[in-house]
């Protein structure tokens, strides 16, 4: 009898498995308040080679969870004044083209932005139509960007990645050899022109950053310049 009982001990035993015993935990998270006297008799490793009791270890995650969050809050907190700080560098910018008087101020007033608020190495806008020796803006003719960016005008949205080097130095002369990019076509009905943004590094612009800013830009120098050029 005592043997047979033995034996079903045992299988409750071998039954009653980690997971078990973790699920039944998970499901009655009151139990150490119903059995206190067990709070005292477990103990928890320590990095440092010391154990701690099941109340300590508690209070050891916490303080660890408490780390973690706080970090993550000062993530948090630290993206928002970045976004902040876009939010008002671009209003600035908005406002700044809203009020130019004619494409020689407009010009003006975005490459002063690029290079001095937002630190853009290489900056453009270029309005597609009959080359002229002294412009206000840089003026090219279409079939020749073409030529050069055909695909970028084709495709009529923002794009970002790496360019190759004739690209590159369509967009921006002052460029040496390969680099990246994000440009948007300015479009008024049709492609009137294109905006862009450049670096000498290859990976600095990428398909993985969005194009919110751009395309919001480009929206709104296309009205600009429609209006301007009138």
């Amino acid at each position: 009898m005592s043997q047979g009982r033995s034996k079903k001990d045992a299988k409750k035993t071998l039954d009653l498995s980690e997971d078990r015993v973790r699920a039944y935990l998970e499901e009655h998270r009151d139990f150490f308040d119903r059995h206190t006297d067990l709070v005292g008799i477990f103990e928890f490793s320590h990095a440092r080679g010391s154990t701690a009791s099941l109340f300590e270890k508690q209070v050891s995650v916490l303080r660890e969870r408490n780390v973690e969050l706080r970090h993550e809050i000062t993530k948090l907190t630290n993206t928002a004044k970045n976004n902040d700080g876009i939010f008002r560098n671009s209003r600035e910018l908005v406002l700044s083209l809203l009020d130019a008087k004619n494409l020689d101020e407009l010009n003006t007033a975005f490459s002063y932005a690029m290079e001095n608020t937002f630190k853009v190495e290489y900056s453009c806008i270029i309005i597609f139509g009959d080359k002229k020796e002294k412009a206000p803006i840089r003026i090219e003719n279409l079939d020749v960007a073409s030529n050069k960016i055909g695909a970028i005008i084709k495709g009529q949205k923002a794009v970002c990645g790496a360019l190759r080097s004739t690209e590159l130095n369509f967009l921006f002369p002052e460029s040496k050899g390969a680099g990246s990019a994000a440009v948007m076509p300015i479009i008024e009905q049709k492609t009137i022109g294109i905006v862009a943004m450049g670096n000498s590094d290859a990976t600095y612009y990428n398909s993985d950053m969005g194009t919110l800013f751009l395309t919001y830009i480009g929206e709104i120098l296309a009205r600009s310049i429609s209006h301007l050029s009138n």
